[in-house]
């Protein structure tokens, strides 16, 4: 007779798996949260709105997984995850509320998925976002040992009258864009086409330091700015740069005049130049050094740009809203 754990998947590491995230998970916990990890579902109780609409979003951490693995680093990415997620969501004004992971692997190592999640614990918690549940899937002979993938799903809560969603963005608004903190969760299949020695020098470290900077939150300082300030518009740049996602939030007919000499641009983006891609590639596939994007009235932008460096945020006006036959034009 043949048993689950003779056939790859080993319960009691499982168990203790979820043992050592229980605390994390719970120090995330805010009002509304109504239950455990242990339940077949999470509850949450919304409470204190008039017309709550529910926004919701789900991503992965993609390749750059890989370059945690083969270094053993497995703090960072599970911020990835999540600001992946939540950042989304907060592009349309809406504050998250609740966070569900889903971890996959051939074989569970309990000190490895707890300190993945531990970190996204954190990250949520940096965020005022409750971690109210998830699943860890063993499939051996599916994944091979020591491979994870990590996905997760984000609620957000915004009134109904408070959507963003860019139809208020008009032209000759500013585009007021936020600091990256590097590379940030895309366009890694390209970044491990050109860098094979992660522990190669860059800037006096070991490159993947630099790679497995995590994902930046933009959650509690962008709320905050969308209670004092006009916002008509925002992006989250993730996949497809500047180029493919500003012109997401922009209504029909109106396109992005980007100004690159205006923002500071991460050295390790100049790295990736010189491993060989070409300056436009650059442009359509990373961040570039701004991770999101907000469009406010031209008579504000200057306010919006001081809150934020008042909350050590980089803030640079990056370009303006215009009719200019084209999504994107970059100066």
């Amino acid at each position: 007779m043949i048993t689950y754990k003779e056939a790859g998947v080993d319960k009691e590491e499982g168990y203790k798996s979820v043992d050592l995230i229980k605390e994390a998970a719970a120090s995330t916990h805010i009002p509304g949260v109504l239950n455990d990890l242990g339940s077949f579902a999470s509850l949450f109780e919304l409470t204190g709105y008039k017309k709550p609409v529910l926004v919701s979003g789900t991503d992965g951490v993609g390749t750059k997984l890989e370059i945690a693995f083969k270094t053993g680093q497995y703090d960072t990415v599970g911020q990835d995850c999540f600001a992946m997620c939540a950042n989304d969501v907060l592009c349309h004004g809406a504050k998250p509320l609740f966070f569900l992971d889903y971890l996959a692997c051939g074989k569970l190592d309990a000190d490895v998925s707890s300190r993945i999640v531990k970190g996204l614990a954190a990250a949520c918690k940096e965020a005022g976002c409750a971690l109210v549940g998830g699943e860890t899937a063993e499939m051996p002979g599916f994944y091979k040992e020591g491979d994870y993938d990590i996905a997760g799903f984000c609620v957000g809560i915004v009134e109904k009258d408070k959507i963003i969603n860019g139809s208020n963005v008009h032209e000759g608004d500013v585009l007021i864009g936020l600091g990256s903190s590097g590379v940030h969760s895309n366009g890694f299949s390209l970044v491990r086409k050109l860098i094979k020695d992660y522990y190669e020098d860059f800037q006096g470290e070991p490159v993947y330091k630099e790679l497995l900077k995590p994902t930046r939150i933009y959650v509690k300082p962008v709320l905050e700015i969308l209670s004092q300030f006009t916002v008509n518009g925002m992006a989250h740049i993730t996949g497809g740069g500047l180029i493919e996602n500003v012109p997401r939030t922009l209504p029909k007919g109106l396109g992005a005049v980007i100004k690159k000499s205006c923002f500071p641009r991460p050295p390790i983006f100049d790295l990736l130049i010189k491993k060989g891609v070409k300056e436009e590639e650059m442009w359509g596939t990373f961040n570039m050094g701004i991770g999101f994007v907000l469009v406010v009235p031209p008579d504000q932008a200057d306010a919006v740009i001081k809150a934020f460096h008042g909350k050590n945020i980089s803030a640079y006006n990056i370009g303006n809203v215009a009719r200019t036959g084209e999504d994107v034009c970059l100066g």
